[in-house]
């Protein structure tokens, strides 16, 4: 499966963001963007996934697996995306926000999934845990698994790592690298962050 990106041209009404951009990420390749504040990488994540705000045009094409998705709406274009800020339900326990991704189907099924991905958060004690007790870096954790469990066919990091100490930081891209290369999904990753590169032949300046 390959993420392709051509974009024409990202713009608000007053300022072109940006232009004439073509990436290609093949299945398991960790592709990363980078660039100053403002220079629309958020924005480009955004148009890849289908949120992007009514304020900001964005004038290209999108496929998945060869297949035109741009045109779709956010939910139908199976693009998992992943922020700085970890976005878990707070009424939710952690099982029950890995649950809510999990596609439909049979219960017990469903609650397999979940028990399995605890035990490869190495989080096989938390479920009934309120994410607030957690740690930075296990709510990223879950915050990733989250996204995976839904079964993305691409998936968006943007500043996934940034709240983090050193230390974390470390062992929270090592766990992300690892996990999304298992499963051979085409990885966009948007950071500040020159140690977040995981390829520099797999790297975009904006």
């Amino acid at each position: 499966m390959t993420l392709e990106v051509h974009v024409t041209r990202l713009a608000t009404a007053s300022q072109t963001l940006v232009q004439g951009l073509r990436l290609s990420v093949p299945g398991g390749t960790i592709h990363t963007v980078m660039g100053a504040s403002g220079s629309g990488k958020s924005s480009l994540l955004a148009a890849i996934c289908g949120t992007l705000a009514e304020a900001v045009q964005f004038d290209g094409q999108v496929l998945l697996g060869g297949q035109r998705v741009d045109s779709l709406p956010a939910s139908l274009r199976r693009i998992g995306i992943v922020f700085q800020d970890d976005l878990l339900f707070a009424h939710m326990s952690v099982r029950e926000n890995l649950l809510f991704a999990v596609p439909a189907g049979p219960r017990a099924e469903r609650e397999t999934r979940v028990a399995q991905a605890l035990v490869d958060l190495e989080l096989p004690g938390f479920a009934d845990a309120d994410p607030a007790t957690l740690s930075g870096g296990e709510r990223g954790r879950v915050a990733l698994m989250r996204a995976l469990l839904a079964e993305p066919k691409a998936l968006l990091l943007d500043e996934p790592f940034s709240r983090l100490d050193a230390t974390l930081r470390g062992r929270m891209r090592e766990f992300v690298f690892k996990l999304v290369r298992q499963r051979r999904l085409p990885v966009l990753l948007v950071t500040h962050d020159e140690a977040d590169v995981a390829d520099a032949a797999a790297l975009t300046r904006l």
